[in-house]
């Protein structure tokens, strides 16, 4: 790799270190007090240097002006200076105990904000970020790259602070020792800042690469983990080991890349700063010969030399995190600027209760991301022109693909169409708080998700108004409580992650009480709901649903066409469009597309 010249700092990295200080800026008492701390520990710093020459100088040196002192002197004078030195030093050890523990709670603190704010940006995000970004991408962004900020505030940012009030205390002592020495020892400090400077640049391209490919191998083993049973049910594990192994050596060689910089910028510095120290003892010792300089003073700037060049050793480090934290902080704030594409409005209408009536006027959608031509054949809906009454239960069929799904998270709001309005009691859903909107839309999905914690927050959802008692009156009326009381501790039972000890049919039926806590007063969605429960199971589910939706405005989405023979209105779509609708008797009678379909799954039902 061909080495070029480093720029200078741009402003987009000025602009990121701005943005991470706000984040500080509640906490500038304790930066504050962090400052004071470093301050005091360097002025105690100096102060022990300045103990050390005149115990040579009183006490040891053989030429000076103390030369003619008795042993006896020079050991009382030794002594004393010994103790001074000893508490100093206690005191040293105190302030820099001080000094790391501000620092640490800062960063922490700052950790935190940093944390809350990345986690508030994903609930208010839409829902097609995350069906382009995946997890373990999101992941790295809250665990690692948060990381390497407060490494960036405690011992970057803050540390270079802290550096830099030593190399002004020091340098200010060497000059009031001696001018001529000290503009000698510092000779070694334009070269050092030189060769930061050449480094700089590639460290940080090492860096972001690092962490991009970081991410990517968090991505991949978060989907190889949470979809392992279908890797081990297809023998796809040398295929995903040799796949993994690929991305892990691409890693390795950002990771080698960033070493090989590191370690051409550490033994570099190291040796102009012995190259220093040699011209300073060269130069002071000449002068120390002449009797210009005594003993205690030239030991004395050797030791502020080696102390003023070790925060500069250090920068191999300091720069190291620097742009460890420039790289995170980039794909930090990517997520934090990400485009808010359903907000509310700025006015949104009031929502206390809902007739129920839901339109779809000529809508287009398309999951295409937003502020780009769509393609022809991205459309999932087209023209879609359908209506339904409040009370009135409709059911949505038709192929994989036909777009049923689509329509009810458009009811929801999950995503804004192309084209086109959906309403509900006759306002547009945009001009309705997400939150109002949804309160009033029970959904009950295909894929239930349960969260780590018992069967009852999981029907609760840390609602407090919902008691025990209401929890299981629902549970009764939809037939989950038999199951339930028959687990070890029933209702506190522990959930695993994503319910693994549950059966299919067992979650659809929690997810389905759920939907009732929640209080879906007016509309009721269900996603294949009743897909995967056994025939008895469905049979209790049928007679609780046929309940449930007297009075409310139901949707239901079904490939098992058995289960929605009961249902106001059947609506056949095909390719985002409605080809057909009407009861289940005279779409049979019609003999078209709803008679073919239920055709199909009787014969398939029938050959099983």
């Amino acid at each position: 790799m061909t080495a070029t010249p480093a720029p200078a700092p741009t402003a987009s990295e000025a602009h990121l270190r701005a943005r991470l200080l706000i984040f500080a800026k509640p906490y500038w008492r304790v930066a504050a007090l962090a400052l004071v701390t470093m301050l005091t520990f360097a002025l105690v710093d100096t102060a022990l240097v300045s103990v050390l020459r005149r115990a040579v100088d009183e006490a040891l040196a053989p030429i000076g002006a103390f030369r003619d002192l008795t042993p006896a002197r020079r050991y009382d004078r030794l002594l004393g200076l010994a103790e001074v030195y000893g508490s100093l030093a206690l005191a040293a050890f105190g302030l820099r105990y001080g000094q790391m523990y501000v620092l640490t709670q800062l960063g922490q603190l700052v950790v935190r904000d940093l944390r809350r704010a990345l986690f508030a940006k994903f609930q208010r995000l839409p829902l097609a970020y995350f069906d382009r970004n995946p997890v373990g991408r999101l992941m790295t962004r809250v665990t690692s790259d948060v990381d390497a900020i407060q490494q960036f505030l405690t011992q970057g940012l803050v540390g270079l602070a802290q550096d830099a009030l030593l190399l002004l205390v020091f340098a200010t002592a060497m000059l009031v020792y001696d001018w001529r020495l000290a503009l000698v020892a510092f000779g070694a400090l334009p070269v050092m800042v030189l060769v930061t400077s050449w480094l700089r640049g590639h460290m940080r391209t090492a860096f972001r690469e690092t962490r991009t490919r970081q991410a990517i191998v968090n991505a991949n083993l978060a989907e190889n983990i949470s979809g392992m049973s279908t890797v081990q049910l297809f023998g796809r594990e040398a295929r995903h080991r040799h796949d993994f192994g690929l991305l892990n050596a691409s890693l390795l060689s950002a990771n080698l890349d960033t070493i090989k910089w590191y370690s051409l910028f550490y033994p570099t510095v190291a040796l102009i700063a012995e190259l220093g120290l040699a011209l300073t003892l060269w130069y002071g010792g000449l002068r120390t010969l002449e009797g210009a300089v005594t003993i205690g003073t030239l030991v004395a700037m050797m030791e502020l030399l080696r102390r003023l060049l070790v925060p500069l050793q250090d920068l191999a480090d300091k720069f190291n995190i620097l742009q460890a934290a420039m790289a995170s902080a980039e794909r930090i704030f990517e997520v934090l600027d990400e485009p808010e594409t359903l907000p509310d409005s700025p006015r949104p209408r009031p929502l206390r209760h809902l007739a129920g009536r839901v339109d779809f006027e000529d809508v287009w959608f398309s999951y295409h991301p937003s502020g780009q031509d769509v393609p022809d054949d991205a459309w999932v809906l087209r023209e879609l022109d359908l209506h339904i009454q409040p009370g009135e239960s409709v059911a949505l069929v038709g192929a994989t693909g036909a777009g049923k799904t689509s329509v009810i998270s458009l009811v929801s709001r999950f995503y804004d169409v192309q084209r086109g309005t959906v309403k509900v009691d006759g306002v547009d859903v945009r001009d309705y708080a997400q939150r109002d909107l949804r309160r009033h839309v029970g959904v009950v999905l295909q894929d239930v998700f349960l969260f780590t914690g018992t069967i009852l927050s999981n029907l609760t959802l840390g609602d407090e108004r919902l008691s025990r008692d209401r929890v299981i009156e629902v549970c009764r009326f939809v037939g989950a409580h038999d199951f339930i009381v028959e687990l070890a501790n029933g209702y506190d039972t522990p959930v695993q992650e994503r319910g693994a000890t549950l059966s299919t049919g067992q979650k659809q039926l929690l997810a389905f009480a759920r939907a009732l806590l929640q209080n879906p007063d007016v509309i009721l969605v269900l996603d294949e709901a009743t897909a995967n429960i056994d025939t008895e199971t469905e049979q209790r589910l049928q007679e609780a649903l046929e309940k449930l939706m007297m009075g409310r405005t139901s949707i239901i989405i079904a490939h098992r066409l058995s289960t929605i023979e009961h249902v106001d209105r059947i609506v056949v779509m095909r390719a985002g469009r409605v080809v057909e609708q009407g009861r289940h008797a005279e779409l049979l009678a019609r003999n078209g597309e709803y008679a073919r379909l239920h055709a199909d799954q009787r014969r398939r039902v029938e050959e099983a």
